[in-house]
């Protein structure tokens, strides 16, 4: 039981302490006289919380400057390789701006007054820089402070086109970029932002496909004023499992108003505002063809489900022309696919039928898909087909995979290249097709394990190939591709680019990131030598950063290792400098190699009384201990002002170790039954060490996490007497309430039992005696983490005595985004420290 502070009060909290016992541990008490002393106990609780500040609060300044701190820009180069276009990046918004109205409807979450996705990230302003010179230009024509949702370059690299999202409509813009920079507004129609990205480029930069609010569109539906019956579902002994989702339709009205928000009118819209319409209908995803000719328009069909997200409703599929005279017309139906409400138990399972289309990027008009074998006869799971134009023939099939395909890189039709992976082996292949040869057998050029981060061959480079698709960046003479590689290794992570023969399977290192930089290669830029076609005068595009300097983007020469600066992003002014970071490594009891990111205070010297410390931690799973002992991360990375996690505590006093690993090893589907005693091995491990370095008192350490890591962080305080306290954010904590699986177990709670039970620390709740924090969002939408799964844990630990917070963030989602709910977050997790932490007195055992 709470007490609702919305409005002028915005922030609920509940606490409840151990000191508030009723009864002797020995005495015998009447049942009925339990309940009322429980309820006199809960109207206690609630009066003593309402005498504390409800409102907002403000932690200490140093913890705000890092909240408030200046974001870096994202960058994106032109596909001319001319320019770069950086957009610049707001701090948080306010809790007024979450606040505004929102529809949850089939797994979405809608603002109705602009028909945009609600919780959008946006960008403030667009500038440009020239390569050759630096010249640098900023986009006019824009309001001050405007949301910028997407932005997009015109395949000829001359224009981008970026939407404008205002209170009451989402408005297309383009920009000429060397022409000037008056940003202008195509079309007067109104963009549907619920389709995703409502808008892409066609291959000759003149036009773009668009979703556009229908014109003939009324007012929203309005919800009955009278109820005319029952809601009823019903399962006639159907199988029909489905994990726990959000969001989902409810009722008739839900229906009628995800129908009107999602509906759009798929056009062609030339630059001149002319306007050429194609489709309408509830629209999923739009693709234009490279030769133009084409859309491909995928549309959702009734009935809609109240048992599954959109993505899983009935879906067709088409091909429509999209030039006169014969635009909009049906081409050819890909497929229409059935409603999808039943999920397999196989983390492999994927939906029946055609699925992941796409555009051959280095043909005119080629549509390339995966189907799944549904028998799996033969060891194939999947098979990848294409279908040129005019589309009136068969598919030719391209592959047969024993994985499940993941993606597909075009180079030309004697090249491209095929991923393919498999959940459940933990394994992943990527094989050579030769695209105009589908009798010529496919080669697999590279198979590992996906949790074997250290034989990562890296990801091929791609470039634009002038007409909006992505193709594979060959090498002068096409022999080869380059790698881009995130270089994982016992020193940490350290990317690198290499060049791949294909023929002869050989590797050559251009580029590995040294110390004490940590440099990240964007893009290759590479060009024939003087009567030298085989190599290359190869030039990277990266991202250099340091401990100490924030990330800016360089052109370096590989040949003389010249390097020129495109960006000159200052560092902005940082709480944490002067912190001292470092990746430490050590063992668990039973061998398995561990590590995590240790963060000192700058004021914090060797030598010095130990600190209290805040340990952060997510668990995952593995299949080998080799894997998981492998280093992640890299010691040479900027030490970013963050908002989430633990490193703003640093600038309270506190020690943090960032993401300490806690795998959870195991054979596959049965990682988990032994999760208990691996994560509690795990965390003594982790407070042995920082203890033995001396930067640790034992009796003041801290453990928090986040999702996955705030259910860690109940189990810990569950079973053992380690920590002085714990923050759990926005967690799940009784697992009856995710019975189709969660995580990586994906058996059902009525094939695991015992462990779906001694999992969850709800059943465990009068165990924890060790003062744990919750922090929740109000408006949680990831699968799993209800708010109610906090709600009922805080009831269960309050009732039976122990010293529990309840926060609850007004407005927020799983993570938390308002920067009135962020600083307030900070305050009451650096008071719940201070209080039980640096001058708590209660000693773990």
């Amino acid at each position: 039981m709470g007490v609702s502070l919305y409005g002028s009060k915005p922030i609920q909290l509940v606490e409840a302490a151990d000191s508030m016992r009723l009864f002797h541990p020995a005495m015998t008490v009447n049942p009925r006289l339990l309940v009322a002393c429980l309820a006199l106990t809960a109207s206690c609780v609630i009066s003593a919380s309402a005498n504390e500040p409800t409102r907002y609060q403000v932690p200490a300044q140093s913890m705000v400057d890092m909240v408030d701190a200046v974001q870096i820009p994202q960058t994106t180069l032109a596909p001319n390789n001319e320019w770069l276009m950086m957009l610049e990046r707001p701090a948080l918004p306010s809790v007024t701006d979450l606040s505004q109205p929102e529809l949850r409807l089939a797994g979405l979450r809608i603002n109705p007054r602009n028909n945009d996705l609600s919780r959008t990230n946006h960008a403030t302003a667009i500038r440009f820089v020239r390569l050759a010179d630096r010249l640098e230009k900023l986009v006019q024509n824009i309001p001050a402070n405007a949301r910028i949702g997407d932005a997009a370059w015109s395949p000829d690299g001359k224009r981008v086109a970026f939407t404008l999202v205002r209170e009451n409509a989402i408005e297309l813009m383009v920009v000429e970029v060397a022409n000037g920079t008056q940003a202008r507004r195509v079309t007067e129609r109104a963009l549907n932002g619920v389709v995703g990205r409502p808008f892409s480029w066609f291959s000759d930069s003149k036009s773009l496909l668009i979703a556009a609010i229908p014109q003939t569109r009324g007012p929203a539906p309005k919800a009955p004023s009278m109820v005319s019956g029952p809601l009823i579902q019903e399962n006639l002994g159907r199988r029909n499992a489905t994990r726990t989702y959000q969001d989902l339709l409810k009722t008739p009205h839900d229906e009628a108003l995800f129908e009107h928000y999602a509906t759009a009118e798929v056009a062609r819209v030339w630059l001149d505002g002319k306007l050429d319409a194609i489709a309408s209908g509830v629209v999923r995803a739009m693709m234009p063809s490279p030769d133009g000719q084409y859309a491909l328009v995928q549309t959702i069909k009734r009935p809609y489900s109240y048992s599954v997200p959109v993505s899983r409703f009935a879906l067709k599929t088409e091909v429509r022309d999209a030039l006169e005279p014969n635009v909009g017309q049906v081409v050819r139906v890909m497929s229409d696919l059935p409603m999808a409400e039943d999920e397999e138990a196989d983390p492999d399972a994927v939906r029946k039928g055609p699925r992941q289309y796409s555009w051959r990027s280095d043909a005119n008009a080629t549509l390339a898909w995966a189907q799944a074998n549904e028998t799996r006869k033969n060891g194939i799971s999947d098979y990848f087909f294409v279908l040129s134009s005019p589309f009136d023939g068969e598919p030719t099939m391209l592959a047969k995979l024993e994985l499940r395909f993941q993606s597909v890189i075009w180079g030309n039709d004697a090249v491209a290249l095929v991923t393919e992976v498999s959940r459940k082996l933990r394994k992943t292949s990527t094989w050579r097709l030769y695209p105009s040869d589908a009798t010529k057998a496919a080669e697999k050029i590279f198979e590992r394990s996906t949790e074997d981060r250290y034989s990562d061959p890296g990801t091929p480079f791609t470039e634009s190939n002038g007409r909006g698709g992505r193709v594979l960046n060959l090498s002068p003479d096409g022999r080869a591709i380059y790698l881009n590689g995130a270089g994982a290794s016992n020193d940490g992570d350290r990317p690198f680019v290499d060049r791949f023969d294909l023929d002869r399977r050989e590797t050559k290192r251009l580029f590995r990131s040294e110390a004490p930089y940590y440099d990240v290669p964007l893009s290759v830029f590479d060009s024939p030598q003087s009567g030298k076609t085989a190599n290359a005068n190869v030039r990277l595009l990266m991202q250099r950063e340091s401990v100490t300097d924030a990330p800016n983007v360089y052109v370096r020469d590989l040949a003389s290792g010249k390097m020129s600066a495109v960006t000159r992003f200052t560092t902005p002014k940082n709480p944490l400098a002067g912190v001292t970071k470092e990746v430490i490594r050590y063992k668990r009891r039973d061998g398995v190699e561990l590590s995590g990111t240790l963060y000192l205070p700058a004021t914090f010297k060797r030598g010095d009384d130990p600190l209290p410390l805040l340990m952060w931690a997510y668990p995952r799973e593995f299949r080998s201990a080799e894997a998981a002992g492998q280093i992640t991360g890299s010691p040479y990375r900027y030490v970013r002002p963050a908002f989430s996690g633990p490193l703003p505590f640093i600038t309270q006093g506190y020690a943090v170790l960032d993401n300490p690993t806690m795998p959870i090893i195991g054979e596959q589907g049965k990682e988990n039954d032994t999760y208990l005693p691996q994560l509690i091995a795990s965390a003594e491990a982790a407070i042995d060490e920082v203890v033995r370095r001396g930067v640790a008192d034992r009796s003041k350490i801290a453990v928090g996490g986040h999702s996955y890591g705030a259910f860690m962080v109940a189990n810990l305080l569950a079973h053992t007497k380690l920590f002085a306290a714990g923050i759990a954010e926005s967690g799940a904590y009784n697992r009856t309430l995710t019975p189709f699986g969660f995580q990586a177990e994906d058996r059902t709670f009525w094939k695991a039992r015992d462990v779906y039970a001694q999992m969850s620390p709800f059943n465990y709740a009068d165990q924890i005696k060790t003062p744990i924090l919750l922090i929740h969002g109000e408006a949680d939408s990831n699968s799993g983490t209800f708010p109610l799964q906090s709600e009922r844990f805080y009831q269960a630990i309050k009732g039976l005595g122990g010293t529990v917070r309840y926060v609850i963030l007004p407005h927020e989602d799983h993570g938390y985004r308002g920067r009135e709910s962020v600083l307030h977050r900070l305050w009451e997790s650096v008071r719940w420290l201070d209080r039980y932490v640096k001058n708590g007195d209660k000693k773990p055992a």
